[in-house]
């Protein structure tokens, strides 16, 4: 799933739907001219969600051509990112936190969680093309670890019994409410708050 893989089978055309392109026009008429440039982030992000979570070249070139940029400046902006994915994915691209609190609370069990369930390693697709797996670095959510993030939602407080929960939900095609897998609300301690318990 690297930027430079060559076995790609890469669409020859992109073009935004109808809907998107609207999206598109107001998200560059919210930059001053001469800045449009500046609209390449939120273009990419909507071109990979029209495109079943991967950004094809054709699509880097067609936004380089829309924002009058050269294609290798846009090309430069989706490789920085570890949000856009340059190859294909699974239809649940589950992204795990192996960061220090991440791991130290049991993101090596999720990681063999999935690896059980889904028949997956980092960086490989499921044979079903349901799941990828990648590991990422912090996702901000260090209090409830450990997490994965399934395309845009967190679950937290995962040990490897709720994650072959979640993985199943999602084979079954069901949407599993995203949060704590504890029950814990927000960053509360586990268990609920202990203290601030009066009305101030």
């Amino acid at each position: 799933m690297t930027a430079l893989e060559t076995d790609i089978d890469q669409p020859t055309t992109f073009a935004f739907t109808p809907e998107n392109a609207e999206r598109v026009r107001a998200i560059i008429a919210k930059y001053p001219d001469g800045r449009q440039a500046s609209a390449v982030l939120p273009l990419l992000d909507l071109a990979q969600r029209q495109h079943d979570n991967w950004l094809p070249q054709a699509a880097i070139e067609h936004i380089a051509e829309m924002l009058a940029m050269p294609r290798i400046r846009v090309f430069e902006v989706a490789t920085f990112y570890t949000m856009f994915n340059l190859a294909p994915v699974g239809k649940y691209l589950l992204q795990l936190c192996g960061t220090t609190p991440c791991w130290l609370r049991g993101a090596d069990d999720v990681k063999a969680a999935i690896r059980e369930e889904c028949g997956i390693g980092v960086g490989e697709t499921s044979a079903d093309g349901l799941f990828t797996l990648m590991e990422v670095e912090c996702l901000g959510a260090c209090v409830n670890a450990p997490m994965i993030q399934v395309n845009d939602d967190f679950y937290e407080d995962l040990d490897k019994a709720s994650t072959v929960k979640l993985l199943k939900s999602l084979k079954n095609g069901e949407e599993p409410a995203p949060g704590s897998a504890v029950g814990r609300h927000s960053s509360e301690p586990e268990g609920g708050r202990t203290t601030l318990m009066g009305d101030r």
